[in-house]
């Protein structure tokens, strides 16, 4: 498992498109195949996914609020608003939130991060 950022200061400008661009950046947060879902995911305070093998590459964003995700190790790290986990297929991991977040997952059957 491993911490992703996306501050704006990593972004890249949006080179040439055959339509209008202006003031607008981005950053590549991964390359995939297979099989895909995407999910926003409720943790209300306390709320907990526990652990468990995950059956395909994910990636979970913090868009409110914080929380935590561990490996199988079940150190908790910190997810602030804003960064993301990635957790490799077939990684025993688990993932929750003290105070609250709300999340958005993306899963893939195999799945490179290319954010850091």
């Amino acid at each position: 498992m491993e911490i992703l950022r996306f501050t704006a200061g990593l972004a890249e400008a949006i080179g040439w498109r055959p339509y209008e661009v202006e003031r607008a950046s981005s950053i590549k947060v991964a390359e995939g195949e297979g099989e895909a879902h995407a999910y926003v995911i409720y943790f209300e305070p306390g709320g907990v996914i526990g652990p468990h093998e995950a059956g395909f590459c994910q990636i979970l964003l913090a868009l409110a609020g914080s929380g935590w995700v561990a490996g199988a190790d079940d150190r908790r790290v910190a997810l602030a608003e804003g960064e993301a986990a990635f957790v490799r297929r077939g990684e025993i991991h688990s993932k929750g939130s003290t105070d609250g977040m709300t999340a958005f997952m993306i899963q893939v059957r195999d799945l490179t991060p290319l954010a850091r």
